[in-house]
């Protein structure tokens, strides 16, 4: 005779909480991404890199703000500051972006992102803030430190205060621009491979094999070639914009009367970023 089956009852009850739907997931996501991009959350090792370059600039910073206190003068202002940073931002981005985007990738964990109420352009869209918002801390943070250093030894009183803020503020648009940009470029090619020593190397790449076309055709006879040479690296098209946008801005580099075309070409740029970020994970997010 068989014996009888019998179903044991070990607890699992249905879930009657909240449902706080795809806005909480992108939330969740972003937040997540920003803690991982400093290394919150994670092993003392990973902790190294984004507080090794961000203690560089903010020391760079300090060092400004020191220098003006003594002698009146800032050696580089806002806007100057954030392009000589530009060479570690683009090691913070080749570090930092793929581990926002290889490791899941990389795990397979997209699939479970996917199921049920996130959506690619959720995802995608909480990857890029958190990206975006890492950078913009990177040079914002020790913006502000150098504005501090003004405020305190301005000898002008709150007429002085009020220009550095004049100053400060369109350098964190500035700085903006420049994550934007970073991030566009830096996660896209993230996103292509699964292993974060591809990644990154691919991101170092892309920006350092653009540089040296600038130099080639800034020396061409013609001045047109020479104005618009900028535009052949991400990192002269966001001086480029900056120069255009920001009156008073001082970034070594002539554009002529072609500032609509780079602000164009940096839009257009990160446009195209976001949209082929997009394509690529709905295709993972249907496989």
């Amino acid at each position: 005779m068989p014996e009888s089956s019998v179903i044991h009852d070990i607890g699992y009850q249905r879930y009657t909480g909240p449902r706080l739907g795809r806005a909480a997931v992108f939330g969740a996501i972003y937040v997540h991404g920003l803690r991982a991009a400093y290394g919150f959350g994670r092993s003392a090792k990973s902790k190294i890199f984004p507080w090794l370059v961000f203690g560089i600039v903010a020391l760079v910073a300090v060092i400004l703000a020191a220098v003006r206190a003594q002698l009146g003068t800032l050696p580089l202002n806002y806007i100057q500051f954030a392009d000589a940073m530009s060479w570690l931002i683009i090691f913070f981005v080749a570090i930092v972006a793929p581990e926002l985007v290889s490791r899941d990738l990389r795990a397979g964990v997209l699939p479970l992102y996917f199921s049920r109420p996130l959506r690619a352009a959720d995802y995608i869209g909480a990857k890029v803030a958190a990206m975006v918002t890492a950078v913009w801390i990177l040079l914002a943070g020790p913006q502000l430190i150098i504005f501090l250093g003004g405020a305190f030894t301005t000898k002008t009183g709150m007429s002085g205060v009020w220009n550095e803020i004049e100053d400060l503020l369109p350098a964190w648009g500035y700085s903006l621009i420049w994550a934007l940009v970073f991030t566009g470029i830096g996660m896209l090619i993230a996103s292509l491979t699964g292993k974060r020593a591809f990644a990154a190397g691919g991101i170092v790449a892309v920006f350092l094999m653009t540089t040296p076309v600038v130099g080639v055709l800034s020396i061409l006879p013609s001045s047109t070639a020479q104005d618009l040479a900028g535009l052949a690296s991400p990192m002269t098209l966001v001086s480029g914009v900056g120069q255009w946008l920001i009156s008073g801005a001082n970034t070594g580099l002539n554009i002529g009367e072609f500032g609509p075309v780079y602000a164009i070409e940096a839009i257009t740029l990160v446009a195209t970023c976001l949209l082929l970020l997009l394509a690529r994970y709905r295709r993972v997010a249907s496989l």
